[in-house]
């Protein structure tokens, strides 16, 4: 049959050009104008689909509908579904269908799901795979999770929901859990059940930063030794592995990058992307990663569920305040025991508002006030909150501090030394300011105690590896970043909160670098004296 000048333009530039990135060859397992025979079940009608793909079995894998660039490609549906019934009546296995404009791309697999729009025609690896678990996957509900995994009541409830989802084709989930109550191994637990179960076999997961990702690969390693791994950051050949680790960058790097034709994870290959710490700022940046692979999604976030923006219920497709599952700080501190709560403590200065009112201020801080600042505010009513920025690297401020967390912080050792301590600096500068203000005023401890952790400093992990130890120095870690989130050490009982933080996300990932139980921790403080076993910490 002659060919509109539009579609045939519509397939030479962008289907064909799609199917050959996907490693299929023209009149080997692709073929155009595919005469199928019985079309609408009626004998001696025939007719031509735009393309089939065949499998190694020389049965076909998918049929594809094209149309005209300016043409909604919907107006193909029916028509696939047709070749497709005839191909099923031909060859005993009914195809996957594609119906496309070159522009927009839509997969149906009518044994399993309704249709979606996918960013392009998938390989002949992964519709074999897709095909397969038509036959392959089991219930879920048969498939018992491993309590050496995960073995507390809210971590099978999550997996539960996130399987009872699957089992109805609901593509995305999204799990709240408060820090500290074992998000990723409920995220590993549930790979390992899916995976029993033939819904899933190739799974990716990603999160914001290098230390999150070493963290999770390493939960993986020691929980599901039997299923290959590659993170990305270290090694970038293997990707035939099963569960990748990346950040999002990375990822979207290797997406774009195109070996021997091919790209070198096709838009199918991952059935589930796990997302740590899911939130807004993620969807909007990293869209392309979303939008180019066609996997179910798992997001992971401890932010309370009434905190949560939003965007991300949307991205998720939930409704507000209703995720999959839930499990929050309260029920783990004060119902469960799993958690430790916090106690908080008011560093003795004003000074560090939004900003203050100069006749708020207490006599002793007016004075201190009129010594760093007479220059710039005589005279001034208010201070605003810039001016607070430069206070924070004022020699007295930071000294109140130190001084505040020295005195009254949780200490260990009999006493003879401060706990596990994180100081939250504004930034590198600051950070350093800080360790040498408090060399200077506890020489004692010969530069030891006290360091600085940022991603700049050369060797920084040996410090976090030192502080995780805990008899080793230093017992206060001063960071920017690097210890807000991903970095678990339950010896930790004070957290000094040097800086603003305006991210909700971003503060519940920091509460709980202090949530995490120590039972045989020796504590004292002036609460309650000499105790054995973390009770809470205390936040400065």
């Amino acid at each position: 049959p002659r060919l509109d000048t539009s579609e045939f333009e519509t397939r030479k530039k962008y289907i064909d050009v799609d199917l050959k990135y996907q490693g299929w060859e023209f009149e080997k397992n692709w073929f155009n104008e595919f005469e199928v025979d019985t079309m609408a079940g009626i004998d001696g009608q025939s007719g031509f689909a735009d393309y089939v793909l065949f499998g190694k079995d020389g049965k076909p894998l998918a049929v594809i509908e094209a149309k005209k660039t300016c043409k909604d490609p919907n107006i193909g549906k029916q028509q696939c579904k047709l070749y497709a019934d005839s191909l099923e009546r031909k060859y005993g296995r009914r195809p996957v269908m594609f119906y496309t404009n070159g522009f927009e791309t839509y997969f149906w697999d009518d044994l399993a799901a309704p249709p979606r729009q996918v960013s392009t025609i998938f390989s002949e690896s992964d519709i074999q795979r897709l095909i397969d678990r038509r036959e392959n996957k089991k219930d879920l509900r048969t498939i018992p999770v491993d309590d050496k995994i995960t073995n507390r009541y809210y971590q099978k409830e999550a997996i539960r929901a996130v399987c009872d989802n699957f089992q109805n084709g609901i593509r995305k989930s999204l799990l709240v859990m408060a820090t500290g109550t074992g998000k990723t191994r409920t995220a590993v637990s549930l790979v390992d059940v899916l995976s029993r179960g033939g819904h899933i076999l190739n799974v990716l997961f990603l999160a914001d930063r290098t230390p999150l990702v070493d963290q999770a690969e390493e939960a993986f390693e020691n929980n599901l030794k039997d299923i290959s791994r590659c993170n990305l950051l270290k090694n970038k050949k293997d990707t035939s592995a099963r569960i990748i680790f990346s950040t999002y960058p990375t990822i979207l790097n290797t997406i774009d990058k195109i070996e021997n034709g091919k790209s070198r994870f096709s838009p199918a290959h991952f059935d589930l992307i796990i997302l740590d710490e899911a939130h807004r700022s993620i969807f909007k940046k990293y869209r392309a990663i979303f939008d180019y692979f066609d996997a179910c999604l798992l997001g992971l976030t401890a932010t309370p569920k009434d905190e949560i923006d939003r965007n991300t219920y949307d991205f998720f497709e939930t409704e507000p305040d209703v995720p999959t599952f839930a499990y929050d700080y309260e029920t783990a501190v004060y119902k469960d025991r799993y958690l430790v709560p916090y106690h908080n403590i008011e560093v003795k200065t004003q000074f560090l508002e939004e900003g203050i009112y100069y006749d708020d201020l207490s006599e002793e801080d007016k004075e201190r006030f009129e010594e760093d600042f007479t220059e710039d505010f005589e005279g001034a009513e208010f201070i605003p909150s810039a001016a607070l920025n430069r206070f924070i690297f004022n020699q007295n401020t930071v000294d109140i501090v130190l001084n505040d967390l020295m005195e009254n912080g949780i200490k260990t050792a009999g006493g003879d030394r401060i706990g596990k301590t994180i100081i939250f600096a504004q930034n590198k500068i600051h950070a350093q300011f800080i360790t040498e203000r408090f060399d200077k005023l506890y020489p004692q401890y010969k530069g030891l105690l006290a360091r600085r952790i940022v991603h700049e400093d050369n060797y920084a992990k040996t410090l976090i590896t030192d502080f995780k130890q805990p008899e080793k120095n230093p017992h206060i870690a001063v960071s920017v970043d690097m210890m807000d989130t991903g970095v678990d050490v339950p010896e930790v009982v004070n957290l000094v909160f040097f800086k603003k933080v305006r991210s909700k996300t971003k503060f519940w990932q920091m509460i709980g670098r202090g949530t995490r139980l120590c039972p045989d921790l020796e504590c004292i403080d002036g609460q309650n004296g000499e105790y054995r076993g973390k009770k809470y910490f205390y936040i400065f």
